[in-house]
């Protein structure tokens, strides 16, 4: 970690992050809403693909319901679960089925345990606004990536908790809301990684909560707690908490508190013979794009 005096107040520390993830670890699946109903978008946005690939990495797999799934829609692929929270790829077991079985490895994303090019396809669903250094998960990816393998993932967007950054941004000056990357910012990392030209778009999701209880219940036992290091270490007092609460029940509409989600969604295919000085220019081929037969 950089010196106190020169942290990035939105840096995430690797440690705290497999930390909270852990802890939530037994509870992630039943309040899991978000990660599921993107998960299953992302899936679908798979059927115009048409690829027969042999190893595929759910990256960032959590519980392995993405896995499992992966698993089910290519069924002679192996598919290979890798999260940076033991837990969660404990917890992945009840996806384990007798005939649809998939391998989990603990890494972190950065540092991949596998050998250059021998990966068909990477998957990965809500991991990257965990992780400070997206070109540097970019190249980890590529290079697992054979010539004209397949990268697919969701993220945020920074309109992402839009309502309490600005509930909270009437309490205090601390970060309370992580940094979410911009979709033209993801996608000029993925070419620096030497991806060819990526497929970026968003949509915007609001999710409702019946109470801000219900809300704030959701991200403890979901494991999305803030890990900014510009984050209040102390316990907000009791009147920090009412101005927050009411800054956050003035958005109520219709009886339920309104949360807002920009989904980045991004599909790149890794180009083949890239050199450091010479990026520009990428080829695949027609055949690669089309409906799964």
């Amino acid at each position: 970690m950089p010196p106190a005096h020169s942290v990035d107040e939105y840096f995430l520390d690797p440690r705290a992050i497999r930390r909270a993830f852990d802890r939530a670890a037994a509870t992630f699946d039943a309040n899991a809403v978000v990660h599921t109903e993107i998960r299953t978008r992302l899936l679908e946005r798979l059927d115009v693909v048409r690829l027969d690939p042999a190893l595929i990495v759910d990256l960032g797999a959590g519980t392995g319901h993405g896995s499992r799934a992966l698993q089910e829609r290519y069924p002679r692929s192996q598919v290979l679960a890798i999260d940076l929270s033991t837990r969660m790829l404990i917890e992945a077991r009840r996806q384990q089925r007798w005939l649809r079985r998939f391998q989990r490895a603990a890494a972190d994303g950065a540092r991949l345990p596998l050998r250059d090019g021998g990966v068909d396809m990477v998957f990965s669903n809500l991991m990257l606004q965990w992780c400070n250094d997206p070109d540097a998960i970019f190249r980890e990816t590529r290079r697992v990536l054979r010539a004209g393998g397949l990268l697919t993932f969701a993220s945020l967007g920074p309109d992402s908790l839009r309502e309490l950054r600005h509930a909270w941004a009437r309490v205090d000056s601390h970060v309370h809301v992580h940094r979410f990357i911009d979709m033209h910012d993801l996608g000029d990392a993925l070419m620096r990684a030497g991806f060819a030209e990526p497929v970026m778009d968003t949509e915007r999701l609001t999710i409702t909560y019946p109470t801000l209880d219900a809300l704030q219940q959701e991200l403890r036992a979901s494991g999305s707690r803030n890990r900014a290091a510009g984050r209040g270490r102390g316990l907000s007092g009791k009147a920090a908490g009412e101005l927050f609460a009411q800054a956050i029940e003035s958005n109520r509409v219709d009886g339920a508190v309104p949360i807002t989600l920009e989904v980045v969604y991004g599909h790149a295919w890794a180009g083949a013979g890239i050199k450091e000085r010479d990026r520009g220019e990428f080829r695949i081929g027609i055949g690669a794009i089309g409906r799964r037969s």
